[in-house]
C-alpha cells in the first residue's frame, strides 16, 4: 500500500518537537521518506483487540488530509512509504495480500511490526495469520519465520511486548511475548493501546540510522524514562478518597502511576487532548511488563451503614 511521505508527515503531526529532533535530523527525516530505498513495513496483527492500530490511525490532523479516508485515498501522491502488508489497511485480501508480503520476505530487510500476542498452546493453532497455497498458517509461525530477514522488529502495544490481556491468567492458549516467541531483540513500544506518537517515533529513528536505547524490559528509555508519577501534576497533593475528585493525587484509589513508566503528559492523547490523571481516571499501569497483573485494581470497600 502507498501513502504519499508528505501527507504521512502531516497526518502524524510530526515536528522537531514531536519527535525530539533537531532540525538537521527532520531534514534527514525526509530525506530518508523521499528516498526509493525507504524500508518496507509489515504489520501483522495477532490475540490483540486491534487497539493500536485504531489509536495510531485516530491521529487526526488539523490540515489535508483530515481524516485515515484521506490519507489513504489521496491520489496526488507521487512519493509513498511502502506499508506493503497490514489486514486492517489493504485494498487487497486474501492470497493475494499474502503474495506481496512474500515478495518483500524474500527480499529481507523491512520493518516487521506485531501488533497482539503470539498464542503457542494447540501447535499455535488459536490464531492463524493467513493462508497460502490453500494452506492454513498460524500466526506463530509467520512470526518466527518473518523475524528471520527483518531489519527490526517493533512490537507494536503491550500485548506482543509482553503478553498484554490475551495472557493474563489462565491464558488457555498460550499467549507469549514476541521476543519470548522469536528469541529476538524487540523493540516494546508498550500501551494498551500504545500512543501514536510512539509509534511515530520510533520508526523515525529506524528510518535515521539511529541507535535505540532499551531499558531492562526493551522499551525504547527515551519514551518511558520517568514514572507517571514523577512526572504527575498531582504529586504531593491531597489524596482523593473518591473518584471524580479534581487535583487530587489518585494514589490511595489504586493509581499504579509510581510504577508505570510513560511520557503520557508530555504526550497526551487523543491528538494531545487529554491524558487518564487529568479525567480523573488512575493510571492503570498499562505499559508494564505484568499488565494486566493478577491483583485486582479496584477491591471491594467496606460496607458503610447509613
Amino acid at each position: 500500500m502507498n501513502i504519499s511521505r508528505r501527507d504521512f508527515l502531516k497526518f502524524c503531526g510530526i515536528s522537531a518537537a514531536t519527535l525530539g529532533l533537531s532540525a538537521t535530523d527532520l531534514f534527514r527525516l525526509r530525506e530518508a521518506l523521499a528516498s526509493p530505498n525507504s524500508p518496507p513495513v509489515i504489520w501483522l496483527q495477532g490475540s490483540a483487540c486491534t487497539g493500536c492500530s485504531v489509536s495510531f490511525l485516530n491521529r487526526i490532523s488539523t490540515t489535508v488530509p483530515l481524516t485515515v479516508a484521506d490519507l489513504l485515498t489521496n491520489p496526488s501522491a507521487t512519493q509513498s512509504i511502502n506499508l506493503v502488508y497490514h489486514p486492517n489497511l489493504m485494498a487487497t485480501a486474501g492470497e493475494s495480500a499474502v503474495a506481496e508480503a512474500e515478495k518483500i520476505y524474500a527480499k529481507g530487510g523491512y520493518i516487521l511490526a506485531v501488533e497482539g500476542g503470539v498464542p503457542t498452546n494447540f501447535r499455535g493453532a488459536a490464531c492463524w495469520a493467513w493462508s497460502k497455497s490453500g494452506q492454513d498458517i498460524t500466526f506463530q509461525q509467520v512470526v518466527n519465520d518473518y523475524s528471520k530477514k527483518a531489519a527490526a522488529i517493533l512490537s507494536v502495544g503491550t500485548c506482543s511486548s509482553f503478553g498484554g490481556i490475551p495472557a493474563a491468567p489462565p491464558n488457555p492458549t498460550g499467549v507469549k511475548s514476541v521476543k519470548a516467541v522469536t528469541h529476538k531483540t524487540t523493540i516494546n513500544i508498550a500501551g494498551c493501546p500504545t500512543h501514536p506518537d510512539w509509534i511515530v517515533w520510533v520508526v523515525a529513528q529506524l528510518l535515521l540510522g539511529n541507535s535505540i536505547s532499551l531499558d531492562s524490559n526493551g522499551r525504547p528509555r527515551s519514551l518511558f524514562r520517568e514514572t507517571i508519577h514523577d512526572d504527575c501534576p498531582r504529586e504531593e497533593r491531597g489524596q482523593a478518597s473518591a473518584f471524580g475528585v479534581d487535583n487530587q493525587c489518585l494514589r490511595a484509589l489504586g493509581c499504579r502511576g509510581p510504577e508505570t513508566r510513560a511520557n503520557c503528559r508530555r504526550g497526551r492523547w487523543n491528538g494531545g487532548v487529554n491524558w487518564c490523571i487529568d479525567a480523573n481516571a488512575p493510571c492503570h499501569g498499562c505499559t508494564n511488563p505484568n499488565f494486566p497483573d493478577p491483583q485486582p485494581f479496584y477491591q471491594k470497600m467496606p460496607r458503610v451503614d447509613d
